[in-house]
């Protein structure tokens, strides 16, 4: 069976190549896929993104499915709990960020009718396609992840730096950074049109 090529980024480890092969850099258009990017992005800060992928199953079951309509009301027992939590990475700063982040989600809801319609906004609701020759000098910030997270900061969400906002774009797609050497390169950009 041929190798495929894949972003650098992520061979040798099965759980990192099903990620990259199965949802890295595919357009998200659902608020649900959305606020789960968010959350996980939020606490890869400062973090490499494996630990966090490692870790997903025990967030979802921990952050109730990521179900921002019940995070948004946890109480401060239940933020205690999570905090006690081995399964998560138990940073009561990113954990109290969470439920901050939950509520300020719901507003945006609320005020664009979907947090997605908001988001891709930014991005004139159609992927950026970039031509990475090696993801090692993709960009960590753009223009564009600046803009979202001064205006995210501004919405009273918290753990929303550029470089973080500028991971979630990539993750759900707003922004192909795929290698153009890399199998997925050309499908993803076919998933933008």
């Amino acid at each position: 069976m041929k190798k495929l090529n894949r972003c650098g980024w992520c061979e040798g480890d099965e759980l990192y190549e099903a990620y990259h092969d199965n949802e890295w850099g595919v357009p998200v258009y659902d608020d649900d896929t959305i606020f789960e990017f968010l959350i996980l992005e939020t606490f890869q800060a400062g973090l490499s993104w494996i630990t966090v992928l490692r870790k997903r199953e025990n967030f979802r079951e921990a952050f109730d499915d990521f179900d921002y309509k019940k995070i948004a009301n946890y109480s401060e027992e239940k933020i205690q709990e999570l905090l006690q939590n081995p399964g998560i990475i138990r940073n009561k700063l990113k954990i109290r960020a969470t439920v901050t982040n939950a509520k300020a989600f719901m507003k945006v809801q609320k005020e664009f009718s979907s947090f997605s319609k908001y988001i891709w906004d930014f991005v004139d609701g159609d992927p950026i396609q970039n031509e990475v020759e090696d993801y090692k000098n993709a960009p960590a910030t753009t223009a564009i992840s600046d803009k979202l997270s001064k205006d995210l900061k501004k919405k009273g969400f918290k753990f929303v730096g550029s470089t973080v906002l500028y991971a979630h774009m990539q993750a759900t797609g707003m922004v192909n950074d795929h290698e153009i050497s890399c199998f997925r390169h050309a499908e993803v950009k076919e998933l933008g049109k």
